[in-house]
């Protein structure tokens, strides 16, 4: 690491000749891949980025000049040459690196990004801001061509158009995003990159360049000299950009002397560079979609580390049961179809899509499009399940209450990736969305204790002939029996699973299993406990609640915000009821929770067994029992 020990950033990478860049992307890509093999993350994308990044801080004064990176987990060497390379070892860990970009960890990170997107609309911001303090700094948006499927990005290219403000958007082009490019535009892209494409638009291309006079004429000969093509764009160019592409995203040499020319333009202008994802490590170039959320690997073979497999280590994933179960559904059924925003692997959709193609849609990274397309087809007969990760499904709650609850059609909303999630931070969390949904009138809101009980709310979702939404956990189950078939649950009825004298949990989703332990704990220091999985949050057991607030004190817990969260909806109830009951809630807090392992992170908020059975003893005034077991 000759080079890179010598950075700390843009500065640094300036002294470099032109010729030296090639080997410092090189250095930057073994610490990449040597980093995320011991920590998991996103290799892929960031590798197939590195020879861009590099380019456009040698190019750009940054961070007076801002660089904005749609969803950030392409951005591991923009960490690395902005002085973070000593602690890139610490990348998506507790405490660590962040794996996506955050404002407060670095004055280089213009613009912090988790979910796509959102680069252009908010670098348009930035050059708005810009231009009224009248500072002469460029703004560039880097955005992935599977950004580029959101509608927000066309928003925000119909505005930046209208402003006509300097900004260059640089459109990575790495021919497909997080599973295969869809919808349109992926089409178009591939046809500029075709052979015929090419030939034929080499005179557009040199009569569109002409138009620009003498800075015109002078990227064409770089063109030329360079082994650049210069496409119209017309697409672009119709909503105010000058284009320019394809440009190879790897040959440094090139990618330096056109920013160079570029970063000049006035108004909006758009770059279109293609790059690999993977590059320069031969297993992620192979199987990118593997290696775009690595696990640990093994750097010489590519392959997963595999641990000593715990207790419950053979349990199947939420994931994996869903989309079996899903399958099953479907066959019985062929009204069921199933729709998702480009996540087909990480949702399970991939079994449903290989096996019914035409009951399938990808419509790439459109969660609201996704909700009211599932809207139209529930609307006539069909029965479509939209399966979406919790923290993108906080994109589409107008869609979700406007066209599907309000019109009270029977759509079904799985919410993958609902509570912690570990690694990925703040930015996936998805703990929120029992506060965002159970608002809406007359929709259902269930919680699946374990794997099995997933398998028979998905039926219930999908019986019961209302907007229902399902949220689940990421990970694995608890390792209980699975039932042959997933059968339809009783409409809002929780179950008991034992009664204390003292105290009675009432828990939520993935935290039911960790109060059952935790109850154990409590009879360990004799504390008399019981736990009832409430199963539905929305229409809630009010029966049970109230029965056992008749009983004693109750403690809610829930891997949701407090606020608005299932707790309140206890409250809620016992207030409506006029039942005086003493209630602790456990969950979330008025915070946003950082990345870490979520075993650390629900020890840490007091949402595992230990922590849950040391928050009732002391509310119930059993402090010195607490210590006594410390």
């Amino acid at each position: 690491m000759a080079l890179l020990s010598s950075i700390r950033g843009s500065e640094d990478i300036k002294k470099l000749g032109v010729d030296a860049l090639p080997g410092l992307a090189a250095e930057t890509r073994r610490l990449i891949i040597d980093g995320v093999s011991k920590t998991g993350g996103h290799l892929a994308s960031s590798l197939g980025a590195t020879d861009l990044i590099l380019s456009l801080h040698y190019v750009f004064d940054t961070p007076r000049d801002r660089i904005v990176f749609d969803t950030g987990h392409q951005t591991y060497a923009h960490k690395i040459l902005t002085g973070r390379a000593d602690k890139f070892h610490t990348i998506r860990t507790k405490g660590g690196l962040s794996g996506f970009l955050k404002r407060y960890e670095s004055e280089y990170d213009a613009f912090g990004a988790g979910h796509a997107s959102t680069a252009l609309s908010a670098a348009a911001g930035l050059a708005a801001a810009r231009d009224q303090a009248g500072s002469p700094h460029r703004v560039v948006a880097v955005v992935a061509d599977g950004a580029m499927t959101g509608g927000m990005v066309w928003e925000a290219m119909q505005n930046v158009g209208q402003l006509n403000t300097d900004l260059l958007v640089i459109l990575n082009d790495n021919q497909m995003f997080i599973s295969q490019r869809v919808g349109r535009l992926g089409r178009i892209l591939t046809k500029l990159l075709t052979l015929g494409t090419v030939q034929s638009a080499e005179r557009k291309a040199e009569l569109f360049l002409n138009r620009f006079q003498f800075w015109g004429k002078k990227i064409l000969r770089v063109a030329k000299r360079a082994r650049v093509l210069f496409f119209p764009g017309m697409i672009f160019e119709e909503m105010g950009f000058t284009y320019f592409g394809p440009v190879d995203g790897h040959n440094i040499p090139e990618l330096v002397e056109v920013l160079g020319y570029v970063k000049n333009l006035k108004g909006p202008v758009l770059l279109h560079v293609v790059t690999k994802k993977g590059r320069g490590y031969e297993p992620a170039e192979d199987a990118p979609t593997d290696f775009h959320g690595a696990p640990k690997f093994n750097v010489e073979t590519g392959e997963v580390v595999r641990k000593a497999a715990p207790a419950g280590a053979s349990a199947p994933t939420f994931t994996s049961v869903f989309g079996k179960t899903l399958m099953k559904l479907a066959a019985r059924d062929p009204r069921i179809c199933a729709i998702t925003a480009a996540m087909p692997e990480g949702t399970g959709l991939d079994l449903f899509r290989d096996a019914y193609p035409k009951r399938y849609y990808d419509v790439g990274i459109a969660e609201e499009h996704a909700v009211t397309f599932a809207a139209g087809l529930a609307a006539d007969g069909a029965k479509p399940v939209v399966a979406i990760y919790s923290s993108f499904m906080q994109r589409s709650f107008d869609q979700v209450q406007h066209d599907i609850s309000l019109q009270k059609l029977p759509v079904v909303i799985a919410m993958d990736r609902a509570g912690l999630v570990g690694e990925d931070g703040p930015t996936h969390h998805g703990v929120f969305d029992i506060s965002l949904f159970r608002m809406l009138p007359d929709v259902v809101l269930m919680a699946p204790a374990d794997e099995n009980e997933l398998q028979h709310m998905l039926a219930t979702a999908f019986a019961c002939g209302r907007t229902t939404l399902l949220r689940y956990p990421r990970g694995k189950g608890f390792g209980v029996p699975m039932d042959p078939e997933p059968l339809p649950l009783p409409l809002g009825k929780g179950r008991v699973l034992s009664e204390g004298r003292d105290v009675n949990f009432l828990a939520a989703g993935n935290r039911v299993h960790p109060a059952l332990k935790a109850a154990e704990l409590l009879r360990g220091m004799g504390i008399d406990a019981g736990v009832s999985d409430i199963r539905f949050i929305k229409p809630l057991d009010g029966e049970l609640v109230s029965r056992l607030a008749g009983l004693g004190p109750l403690i809610t817990v829930e891997d949701n915000a407090l606020a608005g969260g299932f707790g309140s909806a206890v409250l809620e109830h016992l207030n409506a009821a006029g039942l005086q009951a003493r209630v602790l809630r456990l969950g979330i807090g008025d915070e946003y929770v950082e990345q870490g392992k979520p075993e650390e992170l629900f020890a840490d908020l007091g949402l595992d067994p230990e922590g849950l059975a040391r928050s009732a003893a002391a509310w119930l005034g059993k402090k010195d029992l607490v210590k006594s077991r410390n």
